[in-house]
């Protein structure tokens, strides 16, 4: 019994839909993750030592954020062999999705520390001998978790969205690996969507679903995480 139809191949729709949220929600999770620790720590180096550190860290954000995305993403992702696996090929998108989340991030983490650096826990820190890098991770960054965490699931959605648009214009991950992007792909003309409109209605509401989830508790994690709103 197909669920929700068949594609033109006969396989089942629901199957390569459960398939594709695999690679397409772990791609957004991953990018997460490494903009995590890009952006944490050039925001944390910038705002912490400040002067030349922070204007090259700066200028360097400003540069990456000036640029189209889009262009960007496609420039990138046309420079992938077509011959490369697809496991090579899932973490090349992965990095290249990743490339302007960080950039964000950085900044509210540098506006933090520069409010942050001057606090008597951080003197206590650093005259109890403790290294640069330990008073950053053991005590700067855990005192806004929260905010981070916040930040982060609303960046999932962002993820997963420059993925899919990758992967529909046919720059981003290729068959047979499926996603929802593919399989929008496959789906991107006249006569599927007049005879089989499934094909394209089920991934793209597997995708409003999912970017609307999380955009959710995204928010309520931030409400959750703001000291004013209670």
């Amino acid at each position: 019994m197909y669920f929700l139809g068949a594609d033109r191949l006969g396989r089942d729709i629901f199957s390569r839909i459960v398939m594709g949220t695999r690679i397409s929600m772990s791609i957004g999770l991953v990018g997460v993750v490494v903009s995590l620790l890009i952006g944490v720590t050039l925001g944390g180096v910038s705002g912490y030592y400040g002067g030349w550190v922070d204007n090259l860290i700066q200028r360097l954000i400003e540069f990456i954020r000036s640029i189209p995305t889009i262009p960007l993403w496609m420039g990138l992702a046309a420079a992938i062999p077509l011959s490369w696996p697809p496991l090579r090929t899932y973490f090349i998108v992965t990095l290249i999705v990743s490339m302007i989340g960080w950039t964000s991030l950085a900044r509210e983490v540098r506006g933090k520390f520069l409010s942050l650096r001057n606090d008597e826990f951080i003197t206590a820190a650093r005259l109890d001998g403790l290294t640069d890098w330990e008073v950053i991770w053991k005590h700067m960054v855990p005192s806004f978790s929260s905010h981070i965490i916040a930040s982060l699931t609303l960046a999932v959605p962002l993820m997963i969205l420059a993925e899919t648009s990758l992967s529909f214009l046919g720059i981003g991950l290729q068959p047979p690996t499926v996603s929802w992007g593919t399989l929008l792909k496959e789906a991107q003309n006249i006569r599927t969507i007049i005879q089989a409109p499934w094909l394209l209605i089920a991934p793209g509401t597997m995708i409003v679903v999912a970017v609307l989830a999380l955009n959710f508790l995204g928010d309520g994690l931030r409400d959750a995480a703001d000291p004013n709103a209670h």
